[in-house]
């Protein structure tokens, strides 16, 4: 919970004038700019759900009167509460409910306090999410992992225009592809992990700005958008899901930002695709488990930063093996003799193809 605090804290400072002033938990008041914590505006903090303290604010007359009533018609939703956390949601002060976290950038654009936002994670709450919480059109994190929500995301959710990280995973979620998220135009951290979603996954998902997609332990099928290789993300996971088909021929030559990417555990089958090895800050390839075939691409041994590379459980093979520090772990089916030991030369020529197109 320290982290998410932390983390909410950075992205507030992001949006608040520099002359206003922080204060976490139960009121401390740190400075940001030339603040020192004395004068200017202030931005607070509070009622995580390791806080007692209620945290003060100021009343408003429509922004935290709407958030009151989405949030008690959240509380109606709700069935089982064992941390008693809804316990603390009682009046019209939602800045005190723990896991509500509210800013009030005083002096700034915003006059008026607002929930900036929620964390619930490892809640344990047995509910449903309800569509009234789309009036939190200021809130920029919504994290609510470890709990036991079912359902479906309202399509409401479209409106959180604000909303930068979501946070679903770990609970009982279904149905298709939740698209009201393709619709959040801040949104850089999506996390549906562990749930039951299923059916296919939108292309569309692949040509937003997310930094980071998890989708892995759902129930996800079909082909791998083609666009992969559009994403700008440093992370990517798709285990442990039903995807089918080929690895996209794109994956490798639009981008070069991916650090991990995980497919481990689908029906993959045909190739690994020769851009692979244009990906000069790969840290973690997994593609075990799949029915990948055929010869590893000499674009392999390019990967330098690679610290996990999995193709175990596949039916691949090479020729030449590459000298890989012993500090990486290499997994690969026995049937594999070897990886060839360079690629420059594919590398400029793959590059040399990509400006003439």
């Amino acid at each position: 919970m320290g982290k998410s605090w932390l983390l909410l804290a950075f992205i507030l400072w992001q949006i608040i004038p520099n002359e206003a002033a922080i204060a976490v938990g139960g009121g401390v008041g740190i400075g940001i700019g030339n603040a020192g914590g004395v004068g200017g505006g202030g931005v607070w903090i509070g009622g995580g759900i390791g806080s007692n303290t209620p945290t003060p604010s100021v009343p408003s007359v429509s922004k935290l009167s709407s958030a009151y009533t989405a949030l008690q018609a959240w509380k109606s939703a709700i069935a089982d509460d064992p941390m008693r956390i809804l316990e603390t949601w009682v009046g019209s002060d939602v800045c005190s409910y723990k896991g509500v976290f509210c800013a009030d950038p005083q002096g700034g654009v915003a006059s008026e306090p607002f929930v900036a936002g929620i964390d619930l994670n490892h809640a344990n709450l047995l509910g449903t999410l309800v569509s009234e919480l789309s009036v939190l059109t200021d809130i920029s994190i919504l994290h609510l992992n470890s709990n036991r929500f079912s359902g479906t995301v309202p399509d409401s959710f479209r409106e959180l225009s604000s909303l930068q990280e979501l946070d679903l995973s770990n609970n009982r979620l279904s149905g298709p592809f939740p698209t009201v998220t393709l619709y959040m135009p801040n949104l850089v951290y999506l996390d549906l992990r562990f749930n039951s979603f299923s059916g296919p996954v939108p292309q569309d998902l692949f040509n937003k700005g997310l930094d980071a997609i998890f989708l892995n332990d759902n129930q996800f099928e079909g082909e791998i958008p083609q666009n992969l290789g559009n994403s700008p993300a440093s992370v990517i996971n798709l285990a442990n899901n039903k995807f089918s088909g080929n690895i996209p021929s794109s994956f490798g030559l639009l981008s070069s930002k991916l650090k991990e990417i995980l497919l481990l555990n689908n029906k993959l089958t045909g190739c690994i695709p020769e851009g692979i090895g244009l990906f000069s800050e790969m840290q973690v390839f997994d593609v075990s488990h799949n029915s990948l075939m055929g010869h590893l691409p000499d674009t392999v041994s390019c990967l330098n930063d690679i610290e996990v590379l999995n193709l175990a459980h596949n039916q691949l093979s090479a020729k030449n093996a590459p000298n890989y520090s012993s500090e990486m772990a290499v997994l690969i089916s026995p049937s594999i003799a070897s990886l060839v030991e360079t690629c420059k030369d594919h590398n400029q020529s793959a590059l040399e193809s990509q400006e003439v197109g």
